[in-house]
């Protein structure tokens, strides 16, 4: 069955970094497009960022843009999210997700 594990998550001043990770079995990790989302508290689930099967085409929110990168390792069954200059607005659970399914999250908090 799907497995979708994320980890990386913290504490961490504005204008701090994390590199989200999130690890892939039983399905076959380089033929699916990967997303991260998140849940800020008192608000649904948003999309943050789409990768391709390859890596190459990448779609961004706009309140992420220019400050987290999305990646991949299709050897290693693993995505990644890496965030800078991160801002207060920027804490949420941050949930990886292949179709339907989801992992458990990690949490991300901003703040001074």
């Amino acid at each position: 069955q799907v497995q979708l594990v994320e980890s990386g998550g913290g504490l961490v001043q504005p204008g701090g970094s994390l590199r989200l990770s999130c690890a892939a079995s039983g399905f076959a990790f380089s033929s699916h497009g990967m997303s991260w989302y998140r849940q800020a508290p008192g608000k649904e689930r948003e999309l943050v960022a789409v990768i391709n099967t390859f890596g190459v085409g990448t779609y961004y929110a706009d309140s992420v843009k220019g400050r987290f990168t999305i990646s991949r390792d299709n050897a290693k069954n693993t995505m990644y999210l890496q965030m800078n200059s991160l801002k207060p607005e920027d804490t949420a659970v941050y949930y990886c997700s292949e179709g339907d399914s989801w992992g458990q999250g990690t949490q991300v908090t901003i703040s001074s």
